[in-house]
């Protein structure tokens, strides 16, 4: 394996996925004493960003399996599962009862999953062209390298999430952050990809 590619790998995963560390967080406070939450969250991010890589290894191949003009549109997931958490949160704002949350609520895999995929969309663009120049081993080495990274992501999210001045900040506010979140992420997508012509 080349040293050179595994650093080149480690860049580019970090430069384009900074963003995942502060949804993860919010996943993985949303999911606390939820039985199995942390393994839904996991594996749905390892889903989200395994389609990541399929399109973007199929588009370097030259199958494109998403047209360009289709990827903005990937924004409408999160801003819907931003509004359907809005929803949720909204009806239980007055429940009180924490046994009911502890048995198996908390972040589905794969809500976790087109969460990732979504905000990964612009990733695709930033992917295809590097997999395309570094061939079929260039391209393993990529894959390896950012599927290790995702594990380490989903460390430092439940890490952050798990800090005592974080976890009662994100106790307190993560079921009005998440929504936000989710909804200004979906949003930032849809307008930046220029979506019904915004």
């Amino acid at each position: 394996m080349n040293l050179g590619t595994v650093g080149q790998a480690v860049g580019l995963f970090t430069v384009t996925n900074i963003d995942d560390i502060l949804v993860l967080s919010l996943f993985f406070a949303q999911g606390a004493g939820h039985h199995g939450s942390s393994r839904r969250i996991v594996v749905g991010q390892y889903l989200g960003f395994a389609a990541i890589l399929a399109v973007a290894a199929a588009a370097a191949f030259g199958a494109t399996f998403l047209p360009e003009s289709a990827i903005p549109y990937l924004g409408l997931l999160p801003l819907a599962l931003g509004l359907k958490t809005a929803w949720q949160a909204w009806q239980h704002r007055a429940d009180e009862d924490d046994d009911q949350q502890a048995t198996d609520g908390g972040p589905k895999a794969l809500e976790v999953a087109a969460v990732t995929f979504a905000n990964g969309g612009d990733n695709i663009g930033v992917y295809v062209p590097v997999f395309a120049t570094a061939g079929v081993g260039g391209m393993s080495v990529y894959a390896i390298v950012f599927l290790v990274l995702v594990a380490v992501w989903c460390f430092a999210g439940r890490f952050f999430a798990t800090r005592p001045v974080i976890a009662k900040a994100l106790s307190r506010w993560g079921h009005i952050l998440l929504p936000l979140v989710l909804i200004a992420l979906g949003l930032l997508i849809l307008i930046e990809g220029g979506a019904f012509g915004m």
